[in-house]
């Protein structure tokens, strides 16, 4: 179902969300949970860059390689990998497939984490994937997370937020989620991850990291996952009220 109601109960057009922020702020878990909510589709975009990252590493090629590789032969390389999105069955969400086999373990190891930025601002990776993700918001009834969905992917959706926490909270929340999979790090690793990504997303020259200025704000370093999707809800319901009200 890829509609939802406002407080009057008056269904409405579907609408697309994006959301933006930094790493390990919480951005898939809300994503997911409004999707969820309001029978639309998730996209997780930073999952896109993993597995392309993934790709090259199976490919056995670096940084360095693809950073001075000539556009066509880096869209020839590109023109081989598939991406897409699969409902898994027994959590309902949906996981990233690379040329066709599930990904979504793979793309979350820590040496993922450490190479997806660097990668993700070659300009003509970043174009290829754009293409891709606005692609799929084009009937909206969509949720989607990233580093420039309200800037760039989707500069038109009627909400944006842009999530944000202290750092030592975001380093907590992913230390935890990494060993809660079975991945063995330190905090250490994954606040010296953090902030390499941070530096890298914001100063890139391709689409970096920014906030819309039309973007509302989300600092959850104090909210829990239901008061995250509480304040969310809470602006979807005006927004559905305005349309209304315009209509």
């Amino acid at each position: 179902m890829n509609q939802i109601s406002d407080p009057s109960g008056v269904t409405n057009v579907p609408i697309v969300i994006a959301i933006d922020g930094f790493s390990s702020c919480g951005k898939s878990t809300l994503a997911k949970a409004l999707a969820k909510k309001l029978g639309f589709r998730y996209i997780d975009s930073g999952a896109m860059y993993r597995a392309v990252t993934l790709y090259f590493l199976q490919q056995g090629l670096k940084i360095e390689q693809l950073q001075r590789m000539p556009e066509d032969e880096l869209e020839k390389l590109l023109d081989r990998i598939h991406i897409t999105f699969e409902i898994n069955e027994l959590s309902g969400i949906s996981e990233v497939t690379l040329n066709g086999v599930n990904a979504e373990k793979q793309i979350r190891d820590l040496r993922i984490s450490d190479l997806v930025s660097p990668v993700s601002a070659i300009p003509a990776i970043r174009h290829r994937m754009v293409d891709l993700q606005k692609s799929y918001g084009a009937k909206k009834g969509i949720v989607m997370d990233g580093r420039d969905i309200g800037t760039t992917v989707f500069p038109q959706a009627e909400l944006k937020l842009f999530m944000t926490a202290r750092k030592e909270v975001r380093a907590k929340r992913r230390f935890d989620e990494l060993n809660e999979k079975g991945f063995m790090v330190t905090v250490d690793e994954v606040q010296r991850n953090i902030s390499e990504r941070d530096h890298t997303d914001t100063n890139r020259s391709e689409s970096p990291l920014r906030q819309a200025e039309d973007a509302i704000i989300l600092d959850n370093s104090n909210l829990n996952q239901q008061e995250q999707l509480d304040f969310a809800l809470n602006l979807i319901d005006r927004i559905m009220a305005e349309s209304t009200h315009a209509s």
